[in-house]
Formats: C-alpha cells, sequence, structure tokens
C-alpha cells in the first residue's frame, strides 16, 4: 500500500503495525501513547521554538501541519542551493568541493525525503486513517 525507497543508510526497524517510513520511537496509532509519542517526534523535527507553543504540543494535528510545511520550506531551500551552488560559491570555495557540495546538498535532501513520508504517515494517522497491510 505504502512504498518507501530507501538510501544506503541502514533503516531503521519496522515498528509493528506500521506502514514502512514510519517515524523511529513512534508508537503505532494503536497503541495507548501513540499521540505523546508523535508530539515527541514532531518536536524534535521541528524549530526549537515550537517547543514554547502550548497550542502546537496540545494539538498534535496542528502540530503536523506546522511541522509539515517547515520540512517542505526545508526541501524547498535544498532544492534552491543545489540550483545555485556553482554561482554562489564559485568565488569562495575551491573548484575541487564541488562534489563534496552536491554530495552533502544530496543526503540532505534524501532526510528530508524520509522525514516528510514520516511527517504524511503521522498526518494521516492523527487524522485517524489506519494502514492495513497488503502483499
Amino acid at each position: 500500500m505504502f512504498d518507501q525507497r530507501r538510501s544506503g543508510r541502514g533503516a531503521a526497524p519496522r515498528v509493528p503495525g506500521a506502514p514502512p517510513g514510519w517515524p523511529p520511537g513512534v508508537l503505532p496509532p494503536a497503541a495507548p501513547d501513540f499521540e505523546a509519542s508523535a508530539v515527541a517526534w514532531l518536536l524534535d523535527q521541528a524549530p526549537p521554538e515550537y517547543r514554547a507553543y502550548p497550542a502546537a504540543r496540545r494539538h498534535p494535528v496542528l502540530l503536523v501541519w506546522l511541522v509539515a510545511h517547515h520540512v517542505d520550506a526545508q526541501a524547498e531551500a535544498v532544492r534552491r542551493a543545489v540550483a545555485t551552488a556553482r554561482v554562489d560559491l564559485s568565488d569562495v570555495l575551491p573548484v575541487e568541493m564541488a562534489p563534496r557540495v552536491f554530495e552533502l546538498l544530496e543526503r540532505e535532501d534524501l532526510r528530508l525525503r524520509r522525514v516528510r513520508r514520516a511527517v504524511a504517515l503521522l498526518q494521516e494517522a492523527l487524522h485517524g486513517r489506519r494502514y492495513v497491510p497488503r502483499l
């Protein structure tokens, strides 16, 4: 039902009852402390200032919405960085750094894709949608 391809890094252990890409450390939706574990993980993905907003901590649906926007903005920043890196950095970094710059940006893009996938799964779960494994 849900497909996720992972990068070469080690895959996080699967959470029983949760789809591939489920965030590590977050309990499945049927668990009693699911929302608390989801909020803790979401706060780790958000800017530190979000911890000071009681409404975001008390309303996981609001927090997941905010974090989704934050992660999307980060991904857009990486895309812009890829598009402008050569011009922006050509005068300040040696040419041999270019492969490292693009490797860093590619890794960050992959990380953000995994985070966005996990956020989307939490968003679905917080809206009551349940994962049903398929063959």
